[in-house]
């Protein structure tokens, strides 16, 4: 039987799965990712070490599964991270700056007199959150970047087209309609990166890549790097391959992915319905139909656990919040905001700061993780809510979702009471590379 291989590319980590076309996954293998923190609100990965890791995983799985047919790699990746390298060696110029990354807020503010043109051109809010003041700001603050960049000497992408350049050695530079429409440069209606935002942003047409339908022939990895040419069939954001392997192309459903954020996302097929505080995005392209979602990105939901943890030390693991959560009936007044990186959809107020209030004497860390638990259903409970006032006609009558905190039961069933709606628990918790892996199928006629 033929498999396809999918490469996870995440914040925390990255993921490499083998899966045949029963949808059972035959091998998975993954690597942490350190985060690099160099002032406050700057968030940087190394993409050298993002690349070794990729190495390490994806051979380790092609070698488990060395006695099947691998027909294709589907490649999922945190979307908006971006990075510069130099086209003749593909080294980088500096660490990548992750999507959490807040160091282009003066920017953003100084462009504001364009943010109506950028969202009715991508769909997106004038935001840090998104690729293009990232790759400004490399290029402004890296010796020689700019020159270099006008003639033609520099790459830019994120995750997937750099992992995309080093497994064919640098004979592709290419990236998909779902990532391209998070950069804030690409035109979701001419489908094409845009003139006028480029110039906005003083970002050459030359160090873009080749934009393609997600399930498409990338190129074919180097034998010299994977033992065997092995063609790239399917490449597409995370959030949208969570909303691909969740809810296909039923238009009207609704995905929420509890990772290091949350993500929401809605299936709007061919339209693209106006609104203010929500992304419109690009969900995928297949053969020439391109499909359309409306999105609400909450910049810290796992995080905050995770916080809770690496940060105060209430917890040793995120696996014991659910016993302290149901040890108390309620939070006691305790409010936990968990605006660590500012706050995003539906508020879109970067400068936005964490708190915790309604501590008294008598609060103790079960309340605090109460609080933090029930922090994340009424983030949710926020952008469902903004989904449900541009799409009024749409009925939604359960929510599907995926990702690690979903193996939290107690949260599960209060983010149902609180949404009052049913919420529909995904079997394999790991969808995005589900998505990714079904995406490489189709790309490969599988």
């Amino acid at each position: 039987m033929s498999i396809v291989i999918a490469l996870d590319l995440g914040t925390t980590g990255n993921r490499a799965m083998a899966f045949d076309q029963n949808g059972t996954c035959l091998a998975s293998e993954y690597r942490d990712l350190t985060q690099h923190f160099p002032q406050p609100g700057w968030v940087e990965h190394d993409p050298l070490e993002i690349w070794a890791a990729v190495q390490d995983v994806l051979n380790q799985v092609i070698q488990a599964v060395s006695d099947k047919e691998i027909v294709g790699i589907g490649i999922t990746n945190q979307r908006e991270t971006s990075l510069l390298w130099h086209r003749d060696s593909g080294q980088p110029i500096a660490n990548a700056i992750v999507w959490q990354c807040r160091r282009t807020q003066t920017r953003c503010d100084e462009l504001a007199v364009h943010a109506s043109l950028i969202k009715a051109k991508t769909g997106l809010k004038l935001d840090p959150y998104f690729s293009a003041s990232k790759i400004e700001w490399l290029l402004q603050n890296t010796p020689n970047a700019q020159t270099m960049a006008e003639n033609g000497d520099l790459c830019a992408g994120t995750i997937d087209t750099w992992i995309i350049w080093q497994l064919t050695q640098g004979t592709v530079h290419a990236t998909d309609v779902s990532n391209a429409s998070r950069t804030m440069l690409y035109n979701i209606h001419t489908h094409e990166f845009d003139a006028g935002l480029m110039n906005i942003f003083n970002i050459p047409a030359a160090i873009l890549p080749k934009v393609q339908a997600s399930a498409s022939h990338f190129g074919d990895t180097s034998p010299k790097i994977t033992g065997k040419a092995i063609p790239i069939t399917g490449v597409i954001g995370d959030q949208q391959a969570a909303l691909f392997a969740q809810c296909g192309n039923q238009r009207g459903e609704i995905k929420n992915t509890y990772g290091t954020g949350l993500f929401i996302a809605a299936n709007t097929g061919q339209e693209i319905p106006h609104t203010e505080a929500l992304i419109n995005t690009i969900a995928w392209q297949i053969n020439d139909q391109v499909t359309y979602a409306m999105e609400g990105s909450v910049f810290i939901g796992g995080a905050a656990i995770q916080w809770l943890r690496d940060g105060l030390g209430l917890i040793e693991s995120a696996s014991e919040t659910e016993a302290l959560a149901r040890s108390v009936p309620d939070s006691d007044g305790v409010i936990f905001v968990p605006a660590l990186s500012g706050l995003g959809c539906p508020y879109w107020d970067p400068d936005a700061r964490g708190m915790i209030i309604g501590i008294t004497r008598g609060s103790t860390r079960a309340h605090l993780v109460r609080a933090c638990l029930d922090a994340l259903c009424y983030q949710t409970r926020d952008v469902l809510e903004e989904i449900r006032r541009t799409c009024p006609e749409q009925i939604f009558t359960n929510l599907k979702v995926d990702g690690g905190a979903t193996q939290n039961p107690f949260l599960m069933q209060e983010q149902a009471n609180i949404l009052g709606m049913t919420v529909r628990v995904a079997e394999f918790a790991d969808s995005t590379a589900w998505g990714a892996a079904g995406m490489a199928g189709i790309g490969a006629g599988a």
